[in-house]
């Protein structure tokens, strides 16, 4: 009987059914409290997702930052490895990227929306791409010349990115720069791709720029979420307590310090109509697949390549190691994927690709060094990564248990420890309690050894 509910639960194709689709959807910088959280942000498209999938709770990227991140997820390696010259942005050109690996195994590869990583994704093994959103190719700014936001300030991300066709020619028709209702083009693009005849199975990567700044109201959204009743993160401070690395980033500039928490909540608010308007461009793709009567053999993945803090521990950014931000929403659903679950397994990016290596029936590359899920899809309490391990720059460390989180930074000799079964907001330092040195000994020993392991360039100074 037990055998035969589990059986239920899963979403299995047909038996004709070929290998499945891929659908991965990456936004950027959309923290995991997005999802499945209608008193915070409305997201009826993802939120049915959910329902028909697994969600994971407890999934991070490892180094939250655009474009390292992303390295991993293409590559299935942590960063150290990922990365030709750690932290630098070119991927290591020795390694099996995951479009690779499924275009050998016969599936048709196509990319649309942010490309955050050196060359082209045509030299990733991309067949193809439609929406591409990449840096350059904007006309020259005059000399002195700044571009300010609806609000007047200054817009400091992707200044100067524009769209480009499969050939490279740049489409300035599309617009500079991010724009309000940016999410439609790259849902456009998608759905081009899907529309297709299909004889055979693809692989369809879509990288979303929502909600990263400038954050910009989409049309039509203005009034979607009252300033009155925009609630200010738990966690929220005017500032950060000491220097964690990146007190003077550009994410940090965004909003002068310390913190209003009236300009705050304006932020949040748009935040949230950008994730709620991108929700709705996730559901016209969830319809196309429908039309095409591909939903039942394609499996999805959403995620975003990290959160981001606006507001949380007094930072605005994304440069930290706080669950806020290295933390990420994560839901699959499709063939092989149990429906209307919830896992809790610690869990990585870069474990997505093997994940879909295996639900697809396609070998693991050597190089790759992530972790299938598959296993906890039948068994939630399987071990999957004893810990998590972090990293930013050569400022901070981070390791996570199920109930411990040590954060190192190493410039400045300092540490946090927070219990994140008592204190999940991570309010309360424990660092400084006798009693818990031995536990923060035990963790920096796991901790250093695992940087060590991996080939972290701090380990050999």
């Amino acid at each position: 009987m037990k055998r035969l509910l589990l059986a239920a639960l899963i979403a299995t194709p047909s038996l004709h059914a070929a290998r499945p689709n891929i659908l991965l959807i990456v936004t950027d910088d959309q923290r995991p409290d997005t999802i499945g959280r209608s008193d915070i942000v409305q997201t009826p498209n993802l939120d049915r997702l959910m329902a028909r999938g697994t969600t994971f709770t407890r999934a991070i990227a490892a180094y939250p930052i655009c474009h390292v991140s992303r390295a991993e997820i293409l590559t299935g390696c942590p960063a150290f490895h990922a990365l030709s010259h750690y932290p630098g942005a070119a991927i290591n050109p020795e390694l099996t990227t995951w479009a690779n690996a499924f275009h050998s195994a016969g599936y048709q590869t196509w990319f649309t929306g942010k490309w955050h990583n050196d060359g082209q994704p045509r030299t990733r093994g991309y067949d193809e791409t439609r929406g591409l959103f990449t840096a350059g190719g904007a006309p020259p700014m005059k000399k002195g010349e700044k571009l300010l936001d609806p609000k007047g300030r200054e817009i400091t991300g992707y200044v100067g990115w524009t769209f480009k066709t499969n050939e490279g020619k740049v489409e300035l028709d599309k617009g500079v720069g991010l724009t309000p209702n940016i999410s439609e083009r790259f849902a456009d693009a998608a759905i081009d791709f899907i529309d297709r005849k299909h004889e055979q199975p693809f692989f369809l990567h879509l990288c979303f720029t929502a909600p990263h700044d400038p954050r910009l109201m989409p049309a039509g959204y203005e009034n979607r979420y009252d300033l009155a009743k925009t609630a200010l993160p738990k966690n929220f401070a005017p500032q950060h307590p000491f220097d964690h690395g990146n007190l003077n980033g550009r994410d940090e500039l965004l909003l002068p310090k310390p913190l209003d928490p009236a300009q705050v909540r304006e932020e949040l608010a748009t935040y949230h109509a950008i994730i709620s308007h991108m929700d709705a461009q996730v559901g016209r793709i969830f319809a196309a697949l429908d039309a095409a009567q591909l939903t039942d053999n394609t499996l999805i993945i959403f995620t975003s390549d990290q959160g981001l803090a606006l507001g949380s521990h007094g930072l605005l950014g994304k440069q930290n190691e706080y669950d806020h931000t290295e933390g990420v929403p994560l839901v699959m659903a499709g063939p092989g994927v149990p429906v209307h679950q919830t896992r809790n397994t610690q869990c990585y990016l870069r474990d997505l690709f093997p994940t879909a290596c295996e639900l697809a029936g396609i070998g693991i590359p050597r190089s790759v060094e992530g972790t299938s899920l598959v296993s906890v899809f039948t068994d939630p309490h399987h071990p999957v990564h004893p810990f998590l391990v972090g990293y930013f720059t050569d400022t901070q460390r981070m390791i996570r248990t199920g109930q411990w989180k040590l954060i190192e930074y190493p410039q400045i000799k300092r540490k946090q420890l927070f219990d994140l079964v008592l204190d999940p907001d991570e309010l309360n330092d424990r660092s400084t309690d006798p009693a818990l040195q031995p536990r923060m000994d035990e963790l920096s020993h796991l901790l250093h050894k695992w940087l060590r392991e991996h080939d972290d360039p701090l380990e050999r100074k």
